[in-house]
């Protein structure tokens, strides 16, 4: 694992993997090509591969952000973290509590949490995570449970509470990721406006040109 963490620069594009919505390429071309783009952290995000694959995956994975300069983040699982020596670990309202996790990986390992309101935002920065990703800023086919939207004012509202970096997922896509900066955000996290671009490393790039027009935050 890196002994340092990411700067605020390092968060305006946070790339998601998908291992279903996706134009022929695989989680690790995904990678990859984003990192071709210029993505400094990536989450790998698997539901159902059995925690043998994850693992195996996972290390590939970290294999290239390391050849890049870059971060890797595990989605849920802190047994694939910790097996491959990943930098972090995101983690949902749902799984382990980041008190908990934070004593089982250290403080050199990224914990990034979603949240929804200011409530949760403010909890996690207590329990020392590192970053939070308001969840569900717009409507996104890859999250069916969402249920409240937090949107660009939850954005903004949890923004202003918190010390910590604050970066928006859900929905996110070139044409409204400048409004989730405005709202105070200091980056977008996208799933398939890039998984399902065919050619990853210039969306990644559209979207950091769209980011930059924006002054910094």
């Amino acid at each position: 694992m890196k002994n340092v963490k990411p700067t605020i620069d390092d968060y305006r594009l946070y790339f998601v993997t998908d291992p279903r919505l996706h134009r022929g390429y695989s989680v690790l071309e995904q990678v990859e090509l984003a990192l071709r783009g210029g993505v400094k952290i990536i989450q790998v995000r698997e539901k159902e591969l059995p925690a043998p694959d994850y693992i195996r995956l996972a290390s590939e994975a970290l294999n290239l952000t390391r050849a890049h300069g870059a971060f890797l983040i595990i989605n849920d699982s802190l047994e694939v973290a910790r097996a491959v020596g990943a930098d972090g670990i995101h983690l949902g309202q749902e799984d382990m509590p980041v008190t908990e996790a934070r004593k089982m990986v250290g403080q050199d390992v990224i914990i990034g949490v979603s949240v929804k309101n200011i409530e949760e935002a403010l909890q996690a920065e207590k329990d020392s995570a590192d970053y939070l990703a308001v969840s569900g800023v717009f409507p996104t086919s890859t999250k069916k449970d969402l249920g409240h939207y937090p949107g660009l004012d939850g954005v903004r509202q949890i923004r202003q509470s918190t010390r910590l970096p604050v970066i928006g997922i859900g929905g996110i896509n070139p044409d409204n990721c400048r409004s989730v900066i405005e709202a105070g955000a200091h980056g977008v996290a996208v799933v398939t406006a890039i998984t399902m671009s065919e050619d990853i490393p210039g969306t990644c790039r559209e979207f950091f040109e769209l980011i930059a027009e924006h002054p910094k935050v």
